[in-house]
């Protein structure tokens, strides 16, 4: 059981390179441009992306992260966003590559951002971690739609595909 979640590490890594160098053609208005999504723009978008998989593997790894808002722009410089968004993604692969023992069976207890004290099985928490990078992902190919640019291609099948 512990390949999938590593093949999903690696899809997730390639993904978002291709992702981030679609996102690297636009200029910087056309990145911050409000265009109605749940983070407004695509900047805000992929902020959010790394500031969830800080939260999540910040617990996964056994520590806890601060409540914050989920909106939060950590990286106003797109190339240190995609700095970040590289070192997250290498952290994201390292971790799956060697689960600890019985992490798979472990539940998980954490404050959300809410403040409500949770406990969620793992096998629950890892589908909703790698689903929640798809469902943003795929945001930010309907933004690049919008901003009238071709979005790259991110199924996992043709993604994976040697």
């Amino acid at each position: 059981m512990t390949a999938i979640w590593a093949q999903y590490a690696l899809y997730n890594r390639l993904a978002n390179e291709k992702l981030y160098e679609a996102c690297a053609a636009l200029s910087e208005e056309e990145r911050r441009r409000d265009l109605g999504a749940f983070f407004k723009s695509v900047h805000g978008t992929l902020n959010h992306l790394v500031l969830g998989d800080r939260i999540w593997m910040t617990r996964f790894e056994g520590g806890s992260h601060p409540s914050t808002d989920l909106g939060a722009i950590l990286f106003d410089d797109f190339a240190a966003l995609a700095d970040a968004r590289a070192a997250m993604d290498r952290r994201i692969e390292a971790f799956f590559a060697a689960l600890p023992p019985g992490f798979l069976e472990r539940s998980l207890r954490y404050v959300n951002n809410s403040g409500i004290d949770s406990a969620d099985p793992v096998e629950v928490i890892l589908p909703h971690f790698f689903n929640h990078q798809t469902h943003h992902r795929a945001q930010v190919h309907t933004l690049l739609s919008q901003l009238g640019r071709d979005p790259p291609v991110l199924d996992l099948h043709r993604v994976l595909r040697p």
